[in-house]
């Protein structure tokens, strides 16, 4: 069966409305889309709805002059307003094209509150009636079956999942080289942490991401960060340097308290995404779970280590060479459960100290040379 022409857009838009994905890790995966993105629409005006906290990740790229932030979903009255004013503001931009890359309702209903004459997205959730263009989902399973990581959907990479967007808006194929940019602030505010804590360049820096939004599922226990942590200070001494986002603190501190070695805890305050950017820019190694950080190190040619549990990895694979992945097959898995629901979580728990640390040791000793 041939592929569906690329769509066509006479006259050519002029203002254009991008939404983009609500976690961090989606919104990296979905860089190369936004790179030819903007070279196919090259002559219009780009505006990208985001989260707030997602400026900071995308800052220092060239593709966030014109940004509009999603309002607070709470149902105080401010709320409401803010809301209401937000849609507002978007249908005074009379925009000609709106793409969204959530698959969400409510970034089609945005889409179509806004007034935007082509609203172009993936035909699933029920939202098709809000698109203009709908497009059909690459991976759909066929009706009825349903496959246990994905259930209507079949595994695969995101970066994958949005070049078929890409092309059928008439883009060249994205590929999955994913692109993060960092900021002389962050830069010099990471610069001065660092020199604070005593860093020498000599040394290798190894940073731990140990949260994840997803769930407490994804993530693996603090005393055993903290073993394969002392491990590398031992071995290499290397420093640690402990990161999470906000609401991860409890996570990081359990951590920082059952090493033996020191480290370096950055949790009063948490450091912003777009200083967590520079910081794994100059890191040697990023430990972590299948958390968005993780990307940052793709983003920056670094070597990683990500522990594997509940998650399909074929939903965030890319061509990248230096990362190891420890996971173990259970039975059970990969579920997509944000809580497991049995007594004993062997996705987890099977994953060993000692077989993170030899990865670890692996991918340090690559970055080393």
């Amino acid at each position: 069966m041939s592929e569906p022409e690329p769509l066509t857009f006479t006259p050519e838009p002029e203002r254009v409305l991008l939404i983009l994905p609500s976690w961090v890790g989606d919104v990296v995966m979905a860089t190369p889309f936004i790179r030819v993105f903007f070279e196919r629409f090259c002559d219009a005006q780009i505006t990208l709805v985001m989260h707030r906290h997602m400026f900071s990740l995308l800052e220092g790229s060239p593709w966030v002059a014109h940004c509009e932030f999603w309002p607070p979903r709470d149902s105080s009255t401010a709320s409401r307003r803010a809301r209401r004013a937000f849609v507002r503001s978007l249908r005074q931009e009379r925009f000609d094209l709106a793409v969204m890359l959530p698959n969400s309702l409510r970034s089609a209903w945005l889409s179509f509150r806004s007034g935007a004459r082509r609203r172009v997205g993936f035909d699933r959730d029920a939202r098709g009636l809000l698109l203009t263009d709908r497009i059909a989902v690459p991976n759909k399973m066929p009706k009825g079956a349903r496959h246990p990581a994905g259930g209507a959907f079949e595994p695969m990479p995101l970066v994958d999942y949005f070049a078929h967007l890409a092309e059928r808006l008439g883009c060249r194929h994205p590929g999955d080289e994913v692109a993060l940019y960092t900021t002389t602030e962050d830069d010099q505010s990471i610069s001065a942490i660092l020199h604070t804590a005593g860093y020498s360049q000599e040394r290798p820096l190894v940073v731990i991401c140990p949260g994840a939004n997803f769930g407490a599922s994804k993530c693996w226990p603090p005393e055993r960060f903290a073993a394969v942590a002392d491990n590398l200070v031992e071995t290499h001494d290397a420093l640690v340097a402990i990161s999470p986002g906000p609401g991860e603190e409890p996570l990081a501190q359990a951590i920082a308290g059952a090493m033996s070695a020191p480290s370096l805890l950055l949790d009063k305050p948490c450091i912003t995404l777009g200083e967590l950017k520079s910081l794994i820019a100059r890191s040697h190694l990023l430990l972590g779970n299948d958390t968005g950080p993780r990307h940052f190190a793709r983003a920056f040619d670094r070597h990683r280590v990500t522990v594997f549990g509940p998650t399909e990895p074929r939903w965030t694979d890319t061509s990248h060479d230096k990362e190891t992945i420890v996971r173990v097959d259970v039975p059970c898995g990969p579920c997509q459960q944000k809580v497991c629901p049995l007594e004993r979580q062997v996705c987890m728990e099977d994953v060993t100290v000692a077989m993170v640390t030899a990865a670890c040791e692996r991918e340090l000793a690559a970055a080393l040379g």
